[in-house]
């Protein structure tokens, strides 16, 4: 509640400051009914452009006037109902309808935001009646119902966010409610702080409730624009401002009769821009259907020769494709005889092949066996002469203890014949 009431101060403090410091370039002029009046430039911050001319503090805004906002840029802008519209940067937003009676506070709003982001405030037109005031984005249209809420619109989608009042207001203002809605369906926000998201062909989100990233991202949206804050403003100071902004309004050239013809004008041009569209969708129908009706005659008429080409290129076809079976059944036949030549003559080539790896092989056996046989007579002749050797060295060491065991009996008899004689 107490967010709501200051951010209720700050649209107080701004419609005095605008209204005061334009009062004398208000009233030095009168309304003009080719240019037709609807507000005045409240704040601005950086560069804001229309198509023909930079704004400024005071300066007037028109019916029709496209506003854009350039980077770190924006501005507020202030309604002749006492509606406010801030623009944030890399924004272009148009007004297109404006229609205000303020006898009776009777009227219409209706403003486009092609890009960018866009806060309304309410005033007298949506708080009487909660439809009046209508804001359009490339995935649908935002409807106000006498409150505070702001859009951000983007490549991909279009976020919206309602601010208040809430239904236990202060301000004695009726419970705000935005609807979010396209061809494919519509979403009801009437919570403070809640939000809904829209993209091309597809229905709106469901409303929920806003975090703290999402609304870090809608208020550096508006960080740019500075507005004064009023402290301190009592309900009976609130009451004399309403009033002086209301006789700042008739002082700026609003009368009565004015009113009145400036309302016509309006309705007849809103009506006629209607009227207009309305044809001009009418024509384009009719030209869809006539591209249509050709479109069609063009698809008969290709089929038709389609179709006798296709007879054609069939008999063609028929004529090529026996000419081609001929010459393919020729091929296969040549072929087919090439390769039982060719396989006759690699089978001779693999039996010949084959007699000589087996005469090889048999030869190379015969080798083997060959060599296995004199090798064996070599070693079976090497074992004789071991053999012999041995029986040899065998006899040679016999002949030799047989002279030995001759020589030392000699020489025992010797011995023992000596000893005879000596007794």
């Amino acid at each position: 509640m107490i967010h709501i009431k200051f951010r209720m101060k700050k649209v107080l403090s701004l419609l005095v400051g605008i209204i005061f410091s334009c009062t004398n370039a208000i009233a030095a002029e009168k309304i003009n009914i080719e240019k037709k009046l609807i507000g005045i430039v409240g704040a601005v911050s950086g560069t804001v452009k229309t198509t023909t001319r930079e704004l400024k503090t005071g300066d007037k805004i028109y019916l029709n006037e496209t506003i854009l906002a350039g980077t770190k840029s924006g501005t507020q802008i202030l309604l002749l109902d006492q509606s406010t519209f801030t623009i944030g940067s890399d924004s272009e937003v148009i007004m297109d309808t404006f229609i205000y009676d303020p006898d009776t506070n009777d009227g219409k709003i209706v403003a486009s935001v092609k890009q960018g982001s866009l806060k309304v405030i309410s005033g007298l037109i949506s708080n009487k009646d909660p439809d009046s005031l209508t804001v359009e984005v490339p995935e649908g249209t935002l409807g106000s119902r006498g409150t505070e809420f702001q859009t951000m619109v983007s490549k991909t989608q279009t976020s919206t966010l309602l601010i208040g009042p809430g239904k236990n207001n202060t301000l004695g203002l009726r419970p705000g409610a935005v609807l979010v809605g396209n061809a494919q369906g519509s979403t009801l926000l009437n919570n403070p702080y809640s939000i809904s998201t829209m993209k091309k062909g597809k229905a709106p989100g469901q409303a929920r409730k806003i975090t703290k990233k999402q609304l870090k991202k809608f208020k550096k949206k508006m960080k740019t624009l500075k507005v004064a804050k009023l402290t301190g403003a009592s309900k009976d100071e609130k009451k004399e401002i309403r009033k002086k902004i209301r006789k700042e309004l008739k002082d700026a050239g609003l009368d009565k009769e004015e009113i009145k013809v400036l309302i016509k004008d309006n309705i007849k041009k809103d009506k006629e821009k209607k009227i207009a569209k309305k044809k001009a969708i009418a024509k384009k129908k009719k030209a869809k259907a006539e591209k249509k009706k050709a479109q069609a005659k063009n698809k008969k008429d290709k089929k038709k020769k389609a179709k006798a080409k296709n007879k054609k290129g069939k008999k063609k076809k028929a004529v090529k494709k026996k000419s081609t079976k001929k010459k393919k059944a020729v091929k296969k036949k040549s072929t087919k005889k090439k390769k039982a030549v060719k396989k006759k003559s690699t089978k001779k080539k693999k039996a010949v092949k084959k007699k000589k790896v087996k005469k090889k092989k048999v030869v190379k056996k015969k080798k083997a066996v060959k060599k296995k046989k004199v090798v064996k007579k070599k070693k079976a002749v090497k074992k004789k002469k071991v053999k012999k050797k041995k029986v040899v060295k065998k006899k040679k060491v016999a002949k030799k203890k047989k002279v030995v065991k001759k020589k030392v009996a000699k020489k025992k008899k010797k011995a023992k014949n000596k000893r005879r004689r000596k007794k």
